[in-house]
């Protein structure tokens, strides 16, 4: 667009802003009887300019005419401005773009952004029409944050970290006051410190996460102690939503803790949402059950999240009152299928406003009694049947990390069930659940595909050349998968996981050194199966992972040919350990996933 609009005479790296305009590009293109890009109408430049980085739009696309010195600074392109992962924004463009459009910039993302100094963030004060901000990653010191928070009256929501050294009595009278009328608070700290919360007495929505170190860079112990004593304290009467992650450690258990102690003295009566991911075990204390039955008697909440210790063996979920639930998980919890139906659907109870529902690791969620139902055991059908008729407009559904069999008959294995799910956006299923049937001894074992790769001796395939034919060619469309997959065209988001596989590096999780083989029945699912997925026309993120049946990778052209809105791809232990031959088939994929993004294997 710069060569074809910009006169030679113009210096589009130049930040001077009273350079001239120039349509002599326009004129000569329309003199030649060709076509010029500012032929388009205002409504098809500004979707165009849309895709330019705010920074570009303001220091160069500005500067090249009249027409797109208006467009470039049109309400719809500087109401909001992402810097985030926009590493082309130099502190001097980023300053320009505050003198140019700060006022009328009302959302501002500047999430991430490390290499931008201290006095750069300052800027951010001259923004004062900003009502949404996130600061997350960026460098601020409790001074720092104290003066751009001054300035910005109109500010509702807030992201920020809370670093090593933060001291809240350095802030001012008027941060205060900013910080008072903030309503979403994303906070994310780094020490043990309430941070700015106390301050945000008209809170409604907050986000806490823990990435406190169990110690100092000097090797020094930390303490969530340190907190204890602190004049001021979290303000929750006006909460709706509480939302807390923690990463491994100690230190986070101990400072979360701090801030449930809080809560549970007054639970919110507006609370509608309550959502604790903890990784590995977390005991319950005094303070956290007197918050738990507060909650059971006062409020009917939409969406909740607990730690699996808290859960197991309580009777908790029966005393719950819920409205309209919209979000449950309960990854990892002993809840049987006789609980599930009973305490969380209610015996069958409607749950259409039910949109997510996250039973990964419940690995007797489908059968009546956990205590008898081993590994191998086929599910309970008819549970799955009532969960499936009572959330029948379910949009996220995560089954992964367990061993959900189906028995022989028609109509009841899981993936026909599923089918009846026709909102599903997001599935994440075990390898071992889409099966057909259970490996038998009396069964030959599966052949390689005509077009797999030669082995032993033979002539070598160049990868990147064709070397599978096309998208369904040798799969038979008869498997349940098939069938599932068939019935379920605007699935976005899709994980296929073997029931015993684990990542070696897993972020919010403890790490598990020990791993397991895949299950048996993971052996029936291969290329035939992986070649389904290609039906899914909208599929943006893809997960497989412990696929032993793969053989050729076949399938995966399919995919590659088929599901051309594909953004994030990552594949792990696929085919049998030490025998990949299905490179070659990943090579042609690859040629046609135009739109990918995030490519992960291993």
């Amino acid at each position: 667009m710069e060569d074809a609009a910009l006169s030679p005479e113009q210096d589009m790296t130049s930040t001077d802003t009273t350079a001239p305009y120039t349509s002599a590009p326009a004129a000569q293109a329309e003199e030649a009887g060709g076509a010029h890009l500012l032929g388009f109408s205002d409504e098809i430049l500004l979707h165009i300019l849309s895709h330019v980085p705010s920074t570009d739009l303001v220091v160069n696309v500005r500067r090249v005419c009249r027409k797109l010195a208006a467009l470039s600074l049109d309400k719809s392109l500087v109401h909001s401005v992402l810097l985030q992962k926009d590493y082309q924004a130099s502190e001097d463009k980023v300053k320009q773009l505050v003198k140019v459009i700060g006022r009328e910039i009302q959302q501002l993302s500047m999430a991430g952004c490390y290499w931008l100094s201290g006095s750069t963030i300052e800027h951010v004060a001259r923004c004062r029409g900003l009502v949404k901000v996130n600061l997350s990653g960026c460098h601020l010191t409790s001074l720092r944050l104290s003066k751009v928070l001054s300035a910005l009256q109109q500010l509702r929501s807030l992201a920020i970290d809370v670093s090593p050294g933060f001291d809240a009595s350095q802030l001012s009278s008027e941060c205060r006051a900013t910080l008072s009328r903030v309503r979403e608070l994303k906070q994310t700290l780094f020490t043990p410190s309430y941070g700015v919360v106390p301050c945000c007495a008209s809170l409604q929505k907050l986000l806490l996460y823990f990435e406190i170190l169990d110690r100092t860079r000097e090797g020094a112990v930390l303490s969530g102690q340190l907190m204890v004593g602190q004049s001021n304290v979290p303000h929750y009467q006006n909460l709706r939503i509480f939302y807390a992650r923690l990463a491994p450690g100690y230190i986070n258990q101990e400072v979360v803790r701090l801030y449930l102690a809080v809560l549970s003295d007054r639970t919110p009566e507006n609370l509608h949402a309550f959502l604790i991911s903890v990784p590995g075990s977390f005991a319950e204390s005094g303070a956290t059950k007197n918050l738990l039955e507060s909650m059971a008697r006062n409020v009917a909440l939409d969406a909740l999240q607990l730690p699996k210790s808290w859960l197991n063996g309580s009777s908790l979920l029966q005393h719950m009152k819920f409205n309209n639930p919209f979000y449950f998980s309960f990854s990892r919890c002993t809840l049987s299928g006789g609980h599930l139906i009973q305490r969380v659907i209610n015996g069958g109870k409607d749950l259409r406003s039910l949109a997510s529902l996250n039973l990964s690791g419940c690995v007797h969620c489908l059968s009546p009694d956990s205590l008898l139902r081993k590994a191998e055991d086929d599910i309970d059908s008819s549970i799955l049947e009532t969960l499936v008729a009572s959330c029948c407009n379910l949009r996220h559904l995560n089954l992964s990390a367990a061993h959900h069999h189906s028995a022989e008959g028609l109509g009841r294995h899981l993936c026909h069930l599923l089918a009846r799910l026709r909102h599903l956006r997001s599935l994440s299923l075990p390898v071992c659940a889409v099966a057909d049937s259970a490996p038998r001894a009396d069964r030959a074992p599966a052949q390689p595909a005509m077009h797999a790769v030669p082995r032993g001796f033979g002539k070598k395939v160049r990868i990147g050349v064709q070397t599978c034919p096309g998208p369904f060619a040798g799969h038979q469309p008869s498997s349940a998968f098939w069938s599932l997959l068939k019935n379920l065209p605007f699935l976005e988001h899709l994980e296929l996981i073997g029931s015993n596989f684990s990542s070696a590096m897993p972020r919010n999780e403890p790490a598990i050194r020990n791993s397991l083989p895949p299950c048996s029945r993971a052996q029936n699912v291969g290329d035939s199966e992986v070649a389904a997925i290609g039906q899914l026309a909208f599929l943006r993120h893809l997960t497989l992972a412990q696929l032993p049946g793969i053989l050729t990778g076949s399938g995966l052209v399919s995919i590659g040919l088929q599901c051309q809105q594909l953004q994030s791809l990552s594949l792990a232990n696929l085919g049998m350990m030490g025998n990949v031959i299905y490179m070659p088939a990943l090579s042609d994929m690859l040629k046609h996933c135009r739109r990918l993004k995030d490519l992960r294997h291993r």
